[in-house]
């Protein structure tokens, strides 16, 4: 059993000790408050400035235009459908594809008209999200003097749900319905014009940049099968079944195809390494929390 007195005449020498620990880690703590924060502020920003860059590489001497990259699309298990895709930027400025048509050997073949580009709304939205993230981080210049842990924080957690938001966008395509793909803008762009019973879908998975063709047939009004319409998915499988305009379709053969985009891959490793930074920090802020919130006696 411990000596009460012996106990109680150690506490001051104790609390002098305290003191004297909680006097460095103050220090420790203005000199994160201070230098590191800022220094980690400033490796985030040239991260995410490279990443907003791989968005809208220029073309050589073309400085305002982004570069035009030709892309193969290719597929491991079938050669239904084979094209040539033309990215720049956002814009899907050229689709050159060829179908081949299931139970014949009949080669449809369609390219988007010249007035033509399609916008992929995933890279614009990734790429407004890495923007939003500069403009909070430059909102707190070299100058700006952090006066805690939780303003840090604050800034942390906005910068990241702006970065979770971009790699959510590249990583998680939207869904559609069958309806929706039959109306969208996309099905006007090509010529020859696409015939009713095909449909197409351009969406960005990670760092692949993906087409899914669809073919479909008409249910006739005394079919026998049992009429279900389809839900919202990234991809429909054979079986689907949708009504459009009185008609009733169902889908037959679904043929999909892909190809990589390295900058994609580039931009998704800078936004992990990103969050990396912004959590680490948060780490270190929570270890001097938790130790303010200790009281030994």
């Amino acid at each position: 059993m411990l000596n009460p007195k012996r106990s109680l005449s150690e506490l001051p020498k104790m609390s002098a000790a305290s003191q004297v620990e909680r006097g460095v880690l103050e220090e420790e703590f203005n000199w994160l408050l201070k230098e590191e924060v800022h220094s980690v502020l400033k490796q985030l920003q040239d991260i995410l400035k490279e990443a907003s860059r791989r968005f809208s590489m220029p073309t050589p001497g073309l400085e305002s235009q982004p570069k035009q990259e030709n892309f193969i699309l290719g597929s491991s298990t079938m050669d239904q459908v084979k094209g040539v895709l033309t990215l720049q930027g956002e814009a899907l400025t050229q689709a050159d594809i060829n179908l081949k048509v299931a139970k014949s050997s009949q080669v449809l073949h369609f390219q988007f008209r010249d007035d033509k580009q399609w916008k992929l709304q995933q890279i614009q939205d990734a790429r407004n999200h890495v923007n939003q993230a500069l403009q909070l981080l430059s909102s707190r210049d070299e100058s700006y003097h952090f006066k805690t842990g939780a303003e840090v924080n604050k800034l942390m957690d906005a910068v990241m749900l702006q970065l979770t938001r971009a790699r959510n966008r590249l990583t998680t395509p939207a869904t559609t319905t069958l309806p929706e793909l039959a109306t969208s803008g996309l099905m006007k762009m090509f010529t020859p014009p696409m015939p009713g019973d095909v449909m197409v879908n351009f969406y960005i998975n990670l760092s692949k940049l993906c087409l899914t063709v669809y073919q479909l047939h008409v249910l006739q009004p005394n079919t026998t099968k049992n009429f279900k319409p389809t839900g919202s998915s990234v991809l429909h499988n054979p079986g689907a079944m949708f009504e459009l305009n009185n008609n009733r379709f169902e889908v037959s053969h679904v043929h999909k195809v892909e190809c990589v985009v390295p900058w994609l891959n580039d931009t998704l490793v800078f936004f992990t390494i990103s969050l990396q930074l912004c959590q680490q920090l948060k780490d270190k802020i929570s270890v001097f929390s938790s130790f303010w919130n200790y009281r030994p006696f």
